[in-house]
């Protein structure tokens, strides 16, 4: 081999006579895969948050569009790391290959614990607390709602949600156990009614409704304030964006049931974030453009109200709640659908480098789906539907989210202009490995993502310590898990 050749198979572990995935994804539903892991309930909530943050809709907008930026950024980032493998498991074979079997399996337990099944348990509450706008349900454990555990956590509060949210994730996690087909065509469903939906909030805000905001002239108080405050509050604000924008890896996750990936996953990430960052940035027009931002202040005080919910309330007086009700069902189901569709097979990729336990690896026999890896992700994400609110869920899981992503960039980097020494399998031989795929905008692309995931890192930590230090105990505690599941595999 060319010593600038981008060598997989060295990194490959597969299983003898075990059953294999089945690459069964075309481009269509991948580039729908992207689209329904993105849109969620972070465009139909976080302008709330975010209006909270910045008092202002010129920097809330700016806000917005910084982050699907950057978003796009790390879309152009790991899509010259998708170059280096066509297994599945996405950034964990990507760190695995640059950093080493430690970090790479630091990164899927953080997906395991912290990233993936946060991000599954809070659309589903999400998802769970649009039903019960519709339909309440009652909170049977109402007597414990006060119960705590370090005064953050709530685990009884709001019980009934969080029980329905649970159910949610049982039923989903049964349709993908019988194959990824079934969990594709429910992917395409949901992501089409979702796109449909929310154009027709948009149109509805832009030709059905009259009586607009004044979008120019709110006060800016933070524009007062000193500039280092005024950053901060564009990171704290771009923390609740970036949920909405988050997803985008996701395909990669999957990409060992992806025709041709290669090829197919950068247009579907591409193709996908492009279509979100479009959707997002004409849909917060519309909210900013019906209601004042102190409005959207008051409804992030009041915790029990969703933003786009009062949106569509004031431009279709009757009907625009249950409208939008149904609209945010849809995209939280749909999503709920994408995220423990494609998460599963991180772990299941694990455990076939020997990094995970065992029953992780297991394919099953005739329904070719990481059957085990789901059942686990399962007990685990209803677990964090009962030890959290939504908002306290997706500041964690971008938190642990941006350590990963600016790995990554950091790993395009070395591998670009550095390049690591393998030892190829076949002669024994010594050779230096370097990523040759053109990735776009490189390096500045890839050095201003990693810049930006690094100020937002820190700026967490300031602002959000409890779920900030939250993430890092549950990354801290895969280190002793390495170590436990390194001794069970050797033997």
């Amino acid at each position: 081999m060319k010593s600038d050749t981008v060598i997989t198979f060295p990194y490959s572990y597969t299983m003898n006579k075990q059953p294999e995935l089945k690459r069964a994804l075309g481009l269509t539903t991948a580039i729908l895969l992207v689209i329904s892991s993105m849109i969620g309930s972070g465009v139909f909530k976080k302008i709330a948050p975010m209006s909270s943050t910045l008092m202002d809709s010129n920097l809330i907008l700016l806000a917005w569009l910084l982050a699907g930026i950057i978003s796009m950024f790390g879309v152009f980032t790991y899509s010259g790391l998708a170059s280096l493998t066509e297994e599945g498991g996405g950034q964990f074979e990507y760190f695995r290959i640059i950093y080493g079997r430690f970090f790479g399996f630091l990164f899927g337990w953080t997906c395991f614990t912290v990233i993936q099944s946060a991000s599954i348990a809070s659309i589903a509450y999400v998802f769970s607390e649009s039903v019960n706008n519709l339909a309440p349900f009652g909170s049977p454990f109402d007597s414990w709602a006060n119960v705590h555990i370090g005064k953050f956590i709530f685990p009884f509060a709001n019980s009934g949600v969080k029980l329905f949210a649970i159910a949610t994730i049982i039923a989903l996690t049964i349709i993908n156990y019988f194959g990824v087909k079934k969990g594709g065509v429910i992917n395409d469903i949901f992501s089409w009614g979702k796109i449909a939906g929310i154009l027709f909030l948009i149109f509805a805000g832009f030709f059905l409704y009259h009586t607009k905001s004044d979008i120019t002239t709110q006060n800016a108080q933070l524009i007062q304030a000193q500039d280092f405050n005024l950053i901060s509050g564009l990171f704290t604000a771009m923390l609740a964006a970036f949920w909405a924008y988050d997803g985008w890896v996701n395909l990669s996750y999957i990409g060992g049931e992806v025709k041709n990936p290669k090829r197919n996953i950068p247009i579907a990430i591409i193709g996908g974030t492009a279509v979100v960052m479009i959707i997002y940035t004409l849909v917060n027009v519309v909210y900013l453009r019906v209601l004042p931002v102190q409005t959207f202040v008051d409804i992030d005080a009041a915790k029990n109200k969703i933003a786009a919910a009062e949106v569509a309330q004031t431009i279709l007086p009757g009907i625009g709640y249950t409208l939008i009700s149904i609209l945010i069902m849809l995209s939280t189901f749909g999503a709920t659908n994408a995220s423990l569709m494609s998460s599963p097979r991180i772990y299941h990729q694990m455990a076939k480098q020997k990094l995970f336990f065992k029953s992780f690896g297991e394919t099953h026999p005739k329904y070719h789906t990481p059957h085990k890896s789901l059942l686990f992700q399962m007990i685990w994400s209803s677990v964090l539907v009962m030890s959290g609110t939504f908002d306290q869920l997706t500041d964690m899981l971008i938190f642990a989210s941006f350590i990963a992503y600016g790995s990554g960039a950091a790993g395009l980097l070395y591998m670009k202009m550095l390049g690591k020494k393998v030892i190829n399998e076949e002669d024994g031989s010594i050779q230096r490995v370097k990523i040759t795929a053109k990735v776009i905008g490189y390096p500045v692309i890839p050095i201003i993502f990693l810049l930006v995931a690094i100020g937002l890192v820190i700026n967490t930590l300031i602002t959000m310590p409890n779920e900030s230090l939250t993430g890092l105990s549950f990354i801290a505690i895969g280190i002793p898990i390495y170590y436990i599941v390194k001794k069970q595999n050797a033997n």
